[in-house]
């Protein structure tokens, strides 16, 4: 029996599962929260001789004002600067002296920091890794240097036509909102950031209430407890985060002429679910079918069959509360409008005919497949524990997701093509030298 405030989940392995793989779906998984607010969550993976750990802030760029853009990304560069007990060289040295990995990210609904160790140096890894987001200096001299590294990476992304050309569908898709923004923020506004902004903004989000922390490997819950406790029981709880409003969907044609790149980038999209809708492994589905790999529609026809473009492939980027469904294609001047042709084309297919159950097969033993190889390394199971914890505020066994793929059937994949594929719900951008190109919504019917 679990003690008191903790909670455990074990998975069986189920008849499914085990007619098509050796894999054992039991997961190991114990939650314990602080009295503060912070959750603990680990997943013990005792074959395994490394640990990975993360604190996660369940708020990202999305929750930003329009004068606070890119703040969230640059509290996280500047948290590698330096602590109360820690310079920025020291924080380097101490992981990667063990072989270890130090890592961060900010995304548009969190930001992580994460480490990867050998089971024996967890201890000292977690010590950085909690000193780093808990005791950091934001001093005025490191704010003024970090803003030169940031500004030289919005200029490297901006070089990126396939980065560009994402960014513009966003910022029209989300016109308006704080999901059409860059996580990196603009010229202007990362270098308005000063000290007490960034103080203000840190202290706000940087709450108990509002952190995660969760731990995959060779380790016992009980003893990740205690490290936890000893750095963050002593903060106060403060408030939770307040629920933001939900954004609306923008189906804008954008053309953005930029006459010296070699091919024309476009990305195309239509709202989608949320990520904890009911309705999401149908999603997973048809996005594997319609361009989620090598053998996906959109790979075959616009790639191998007629040769249009390197690169095409769809994806889906689901929030809390929305989501989209969008495809990327790289392609000359002269092919861009038959591609655009060739992907409503396959909207239409998708609306009209269910497709056949040898393709549907394809897709499913895809997901599972992808779904079991990424859960294998103890990175990917914290970030799992993590994202699961944010989004369903439960756990899910292999089984489970398992048989989720398998009950999706031709019929829910029709009717969610056609729920998605609305002409008057399509958005389309195209970056590149266009010159005579042009192209309107009555272009975009399916």
């Amino acid at each position: 029996m679990a003690p008191a405030g903790r909670r455990c989940y074990k998975g069986n392995r189920g008849s499914l599962l085990a007619a098509t793989t050796s894999i054992s779906p039991v997961r190991d998984i114990e939650l314990t929260p602080l009295p503060n607010g912070v959750r603990v969550i680990t997943e013990a993976m005792p074959h395994v001789r490394s640990v990975s750990v993360g604190i996660w802030i369940g708020t990202g760029s999305r929750r930003e004002t329009p004068e606070q853009n890119g703040i969230s990304h640059f509290i996280e560069h500047m948290l590698f600067k330096g602590t109360t007990h820690r310079s920025a060289e020291d924080i380097a040295r101490s992981v990667d002296s063990i072989g270890g990995n130090l890592d961060a990210f900010t995304a548009k609904e969190l930001v992580c920091f994460n480490t990867k160790v050998l089971d024996q140096h967890l201890s000292l890894a977690w010590d950085v890794l909690a000193d780093l987001v808990l005791n950091p200096l934001f001093r005025s001299e490191d704010i003024e240097k970090e803003k030169g590294v940031i500004l030289e990476e919005i200029k490297m992304e901006a070089d990126s036509p396939d980065y560009l050309v994402h960014e513009i569908f966003s910022s029209n898709f989300w016109k308006d909102h704080p999901l059409g923004k860059p996580i990196l923020g603009t010229r202007e506004t990362v270098r308005r950031f000063d000290s007490d902004m960034i103080r203000q903004y840190y202290a706000s989000v940087y709450a108990p209430a509002n952190l995660i922390v969760t731990a995959a490997g060779n380790l016992t819950h009980d003893r990740v407890v205690a490290l936890v406790r000893d750095h963050f029981e002593r903060l106060p709880a403060g408030a939770p985060v307040p629920p933001d409003p939900v954004p609306s969907t923008h189906a804008r044609i954008a053309l953005r002429n930029k006459k010296s790149l070699e091919q024309v980038h476009m990305c195309l999209g239509v709202p989608s679910y949320p990520l904890p809708h009911q309705e999401r492994f149908a999603c997973y589905v048809l996005n594997t079918l319609l361009g989620g790999g090598m053998s996906s529609r959109l790979f075959q026809n616009i790639r191998e069959r007629q040769g249009l473009a390197y690169a095409v492939f769809s994806e889906l980027n689901p929030y809390r509360d929305t989501g989209c469904l969008s495809i990327y294609a790289g392609t000359s001047q002269e092919s861009a409008r038959k591609v655009v042709e060739s992907i409503i084309h396959e909207f239409h297919e998708l609306k009209e005919k269910p497709v056949s159950e040898e393709e549907l097969r394809r897709a499913k033993d895809h997901l599972k497949g992808s779904l079991m190889l990424s859960l294998e390394s103890t990175a990917s199971r914290m970030t799992n524990l993590a994202r699961q914890e944010m989004y369903f505020g439960r756990f899910f066994t292999l089984d489970e997701l398992v048989e989720s793929i398998e009950a999706i059937t031709a019929a829910d994949v029709q009717r969610i093509a056609q729920t998605f594929f609305d002409p008057k719900q399509i958005a389309l951008t195209v970056l590149g030298n266009l010159e005579n190109f042009r192209i309107g919504r009555e272009d975009l019917v399916c």
